[in-house]
């Protein structure tokens, strides 16, 4: 696993922590950063995962309405825990991040959603980040 992928599900293990436990990325990310510190291994993933949670949090409003206006039929609150921090990351990354491509950022989220959610949420993440890279004009 590359190291940007790991820093991707460290993001996503923060950002769905933070939202499950309705806790402050930013308390999230102290612990997080401790840590980190502690352990050098951790270093090189954390540095990636900690740019990936500062934009979301930086961006979230967009972010979520973008998510929530491409999301045909579904609203944030229905949709589960793990599939919305996984959207939140990657369309951080369509939008905020120019140095990855949008379908390497799309292709990461569709795996971190077959891994951890269903095969349903893999299509649906699929589809709502196609149209994400689409809306920002990074398609």
């Amino acid at each position: 696993m590359s190291a940007r992928s790991k820093a991707r599900k460290r993001a996503l293990d923060l950002l769905y922590q933070a939202d499950l436990r309705e806790l402050s990325l930013d308390e999230i990310v102290r612990t997080e950063a401790a840590r980190a510190a502690g352990e050098p291994d951790r270093l090189a993933s954390w540095l990636y995962a900690r740019e990936i949670v500062d934009g979301v949090h930086d961006h979230r409003d967009e972010i979520d309405g973008l998510i929530g206006d491409l999301a045909h039929g579904w609203t944030l609150d229905r949709m589960p825990a793990v599939d919305r921090a996984i959207l939140r990351l990657a369309s951080w990354e369509i939008l905020h991040n120019p140095e990855i491509p949008a379908a390497v950022a799309i292709d990461e989220a569709v795996e971190l959603a077959k891994s951890l959610s269903t095969e349903d949420s893999a299509k649906f993440v699929n589809g709502v980040l196609g149209r994400v890279a689409e809306q920002g004009g990074a398609a």
